[in-house]
């Protein structure tokens, strides 16, 4: 018997399953960015703490994404978690064609020339360490080199399709 992935009906099913599920879980919101011959970045709801030692972490790209070119070929990325109050933010580093770091985006150019963007919770440069494939996106890991955690407020959260806050 010879195993087949083309699954029709099926796999187009298992895929809005897959879709209707995670509109059901929160998750937090942060903007990767990275330096190629111009400053790239995307927003991201993929971001998982992967190990303390050492610090590693991950977060998936499409292929497909304007950013991917600059990423796949990085040595350091930075990891912004964005703040409940930086909605527009979030948006405009999920918007294709939107000049990402034009103003009102305030940014500077960090430790080993990464994009850091300013009045986040927390941003961290990382190492790129691999990119896994993962079907249409790379799962990228990545070891923690720098950063500041201590930015002020809560996190801002993605759910259901649209950016949330926290409720007391």
């Amino acid at each position: 018997m010879t195993a087949t992935h083309d699954l029709g009906p099926a796999r187009l099913a298992a895929t809005d399953l897959l879709r209707s599920a995670f509109r059901r879980h929160a998750a937090g919101v942060a903007v990767i960015t990275a330096q190629g011959a111009r400053p790239v970045g995307f927003t991201a709801t993929s971001l998982t703490s992967v190990a303390a030692e050492p610090p590693l972490l991950s977060f998936g790209i499409g292929t497909g994404s304007s950013s991917w070119p600059v990423i796949a070929d990085a040595e350091y990325i930075g990891v912004h978690v964005l703040a409940e109050r930086q909605q527009d933010l979030a948006a405009t580093f999920a918007r294709s064609g939107a000049d990402r770091f034009a103003p009102p985006t305030r940014w500077e150019t960090g430790p080993h020339g990464v994009p850091v963007l300013a009045g986040v919770l927390a941003w961290l440069v990382c190492r790129v360490v691999a990119r896994i494939p993962a079907g249409d996106h790379r799962v990228v890991i990545a070891e923690v080199v720098s950063g500041d955690p201590d930015g002020a407020g809560r996190p801002l959260l993605y759910h259901h399709g649209g950016f949330n806050a926290l409720r007391d």
